[in-house]
């Protein structure tokens, strides 16, 4: 009979509701859903449409990596293309780092964790990061297929300055050029390690060539650690054509070379307007940017490595340059 029964735990009546052994999902109902988003991540909120209406617009329209740099010459230097961060690690060392962003997209129902979140607060006390809460198929449409893990983080153009305008630059601060150019750099990082040298030793820029070359990437401005904002980025249509203008403009170009005929330490050239070459580590510079340069250096090594990356020689150079100057 009904309540006579020795068996532990067997229900005796048929009325519904939580049952010894439930797991403790009562506790669990108690501990709600967390503090309330904002308002562009409710959905159906009239600011979760129109930032999710503003987001698509710039999708679509963009033609134009990481923004926000120097911003000048804008017109001649022109912009590169619109980049995405995608995965929660990328998206929250990029917003750490204080790359510049347009709009950090959400997927809607995520489950979060501590990234999610640290995402979602920087992106909040920065103010000028748009918050889009969106499908997941919606982000895979914008990541195109990639494993953005539910974050993705859409970085503006690059404004790009023109080689000319850092000559100038340094002309109105009455200042000798000094001016660092790569050849055939394809490393992101090596690029953000060049502008962060050139921002420390004073130099008035860096110039890459438009193709085969890195570009101001969310990598670049990370490694940067934030000089990539003061110190422009110029880009060249040909840097040959860049370097013999310069030479023009009476600024010597010095190439950095295995092979070089001149030691760095002889070189007094750095004392007075120059634009210093730095080519990749593992091919150097392409023979017309050599036949260019007014001479070729070498940097002594006598610990016997046969070459250093371009963020290192760069670093040793402008330093030279910095303290000849001084």
């Amino acid at each position: 009979m009904p309540g006579n029964s020795a068996r532990p735990n067997r229900r005796t009546s048929q009325k519904k509701g939580p049952q010894i052994g439930s797991g403790g999902q009562s506790r669990r109902a108690l501990k709600g859903k967390g503090p309330t988003p904002p308002a562009e991540m409710r959905k159906g909120h009239a600011k979760q449409r129109a930032a999710a209406a503003k987001a698509r617009k710039e999708q679509s329209g963009r033609g134009g990596r990481a923004g926000g740099g120097a911003g000048r010459g804008a017109g001649r230097g022109g912009r590169s293309a619109s980049e995405l961060v995608v995965g929660r690690n990328p998206v929250v060392e990029a917003l750490r780092a204080g790359v510049p962003a347009r709009t950090l997209y959400v997927q809607q129902f995520l489950d979060t964790d501590e990234r999610v979140t640290e995402a979602i607060k920087l992106a909040m006390e920065r103010g000028d990061v748009h918050l889009v809460e969106a499908p997941r198929g919606e982000l895979d449409r914008i990541t195109t297929g990639l494993n953005h893990q539910g974050l993705a983080l859409q970085i503006p153009p690059y404004e790009y300055a023109h080689p000319d305008d850092l000559a100038a630059d340094a002309a109105e601060a009455g200042e000798d050029p000094l001016i660092v150019a790569l050849d055939g750099v394809t490393d992101p990082r090596n690029l953000g390690a060049v502008v962060r040298s050139a921002a420390a030793f004073g130099a008035h820029g860096v110039v890459v060539p438009e193709r085969r070359a890195a570009g101001m990437t969310a990598g670049a401005w990370k490694t940067s650690a934030g000089t990539a904002a003061h110190t422009p980025v110029a880009r060249a249509t040909n840097l040959t054509r860049a370097l013999q203008s310069y030479q023009k403009a009476g600024i010597t170009v010095v190439g950095l070379a295995a092979d070089g005929e001149r030691d760095l330490a002889e070189l007094e050239t750095l004392a007075g307007p120059v634009v210093v070459v730095i080519g990749s580590e593992g091919k150097g510079l392409s023979r017309l940017v050599g036949e260019t340069c007014d001479v070729r250096v070498r940097i002594p090594m006598p610990g016997g490595a046969e070459s250093l990356n371009a963020g290192v020689a760069a670093g040793i150079v402008l330093y030279e340059a910095a303290r000849r100057r001084s």
